[in-house]
């Protein structure tokens, strides 16, 4: 910036009076003093007239709307104008500029997963997001301008709040959701402002509890036939000599099957991690429908041993996209579970269609059937709707659950219907996009 030894309203006021003055001097020369005195007059008047209409111009500009451009003015009082209007501009830019900083920055924070609410003096709600009305329940347009703690009353929030201590964030439940468990960490800047983050760990708490029920569970399930094991073999190291070579053989064949269901149950855990942890899928290819559905048919006939009727429906083969062991495992296993479930003398029907929606695989029985409460849980790990029944027949509580993933991965769908008491029906929809008709 140029600096000068005068402001431009300086000069724009005395240089008109200088140029009178001059013009005195000169009439007082020639024509006396009444002359120059008169010209002082006219000149003085002038330059009033002409500062005050620039005064008026610029008081008029002042008050027109931001972004009206500057008045026209005559000499000195142009460029004034001039760089005014200019520096003016410069502010209105650099306004403009932040704004839309501003506004990028709340749209940044207005799509946060996390909810965040801005505190002025004494705790009041100056600005929040939309997630942080979800988590505590607030409206922007009522709320705005509420202290906080008048808002949410939990006593362990408002201790938290006020014990300025936030090196921790705080766990709570909502009130009005009680299924709902926040994180929230308060974060001071500013001075007196602060900042409220929260997050649902809702999700979170659940997968936590689930694991936490996973190891209870494989625990439990672990230590029944490590039991049984260990008691057979104490008790044959104890008394061999007591016993015939029937009871040993019978003692130790069920220590073996013991021992298998072991085996099984590792096998699918390690199965299910596998699947749950996204390891690659098996190499895909055309697999013939009809074949892997029949040779499912056999394998349940074996473990049926015929003590249920079992029939094979078939609408159309074609090849199935995909993993040949993983189809098979969660065909077999919705075979298998029917085997388990329906009594003897029992009727087992499995089938395989196709068609212009697709392809279905399903699993018919006229067995004990399961109740509507449970089939959202079926799928669960461990779950079981009868947990001794489910021991006596072998099944490890994983079954369901490594069928669901696998269809996930096919990009298909396991729909169960079922009535307590009637029997259920397990079917297998796959996309049209994984089917090749023949």
């Amino acid at each position: 910036m140029i600096t000068r030894p005068l402001s431009y309203l300086t000069l724009g006021v005395a240089a008109p009076l200088l140029f009178v003055a001059g013009l005195a001097v000169l009439a007082g020369v020639y024509r006396g003093s009444d002359a120059a005195l008169g010209l002082i007059a006219l000149g003085f008047i002038g330059a009033t007239i002409l500062l005050g209409r620039n005064l008026l111009l610029l008081v008029a500009w002042a008050r027109q709307p931001v972004g009206t451009p500057a008045p026209q003015g005559e000499g000195l009082w142009g460029s004034v104008f001039a760089e005014i209007g200019d520096r003016f501009q410069r502010e209105c830019e650099l306004k403009e500029r932040l704004s839309a900083e501003l506004r990028r920055f709340q749209q940044a924070a207005m799509a946060m997963p996390d909810g965040v609410i801005y505190l002025g003096e004494d705790d009041v709600i100056e600005w929040m997001n939309p997630m942080a009305e979800q988590h505590f329940d607030l409206d922007r347009r009522r709320d705005v301008r509420t202290a906080l703690p008048n808002l949410i009353r939990q006593p362990e929030f408002v201790a938290y709040l006020a014990g300025r201590d936030y090196a921790e964030p705080l766990v709570m439940r909502s009130l009005r959701r009680r299924d709902r468990t926040l994180q929230v960490q308060v974060i001071a800047f500013a001075g007196s402002r602060r900042m409220v983050l929260s997050r649902d760990i809702s999700q979170l708490e659940r997968l936590e509890n689930m694991r936490r029920d996973f190891v209870a569970n494989v625990s439990h399930e672990l230590r029944t036939p490590l039991t049984v094991v260990g008691g057979f073999l104490e008790t044959l190291i104890d008394g061999i000599d007591d016993f015939s070579r029937a009871d040993v053989i019978h003692y130790l064949t069920l220590a073996s099957e013991q021992s298998n269901r072991m085996q099984r149950l590792i096998e699918e855990l390690l199965t299910l991690s596998a699947l749950e942890t996204g390891a690659p899928a098996q190499v895909e290819e055309e697999v013939d429908a009809g074949a892997l559905v029949a040779e499912v048919v056999r394998e349940t006939e074996l473990l049926s041993a015929g003590r249920h009727e079992l029939r094979l429906v078939l609408e159309g083969g074609g090849a199935l996209l995909g993993s040949r062991k993983e189809l098979q495992s969660a065909f077999s296993n919705l075979a298998s579970n029917a085997v388990r479930y329906t009594p003897a003398g029992g009727h087992i029907e499995i089938g395989w269609r196709t068609g212009d929606e697709g392809g279905e695989y399903w699993v018919r029985d006229d067995g004990i059937g399961v109740d509507a409460a449970h089939i959202p849980r079926l799928t669960e790990r461990f779950y079981r709707v009868d947990r001794g029944r489910s021991r006596e027949t072998g099944g490890t509580g994983l079954g369901l659950a490594i069928v669901k993933h696998i269809v996930t991965r096919h990009q298909g769908e396991l729909v169960i219907d079922s009535e307590l008491g009637k029997g259920s029906r397990f079917a297998v929809r796959f996309p049209p996009a994984r089917v090749r008709r023949g």
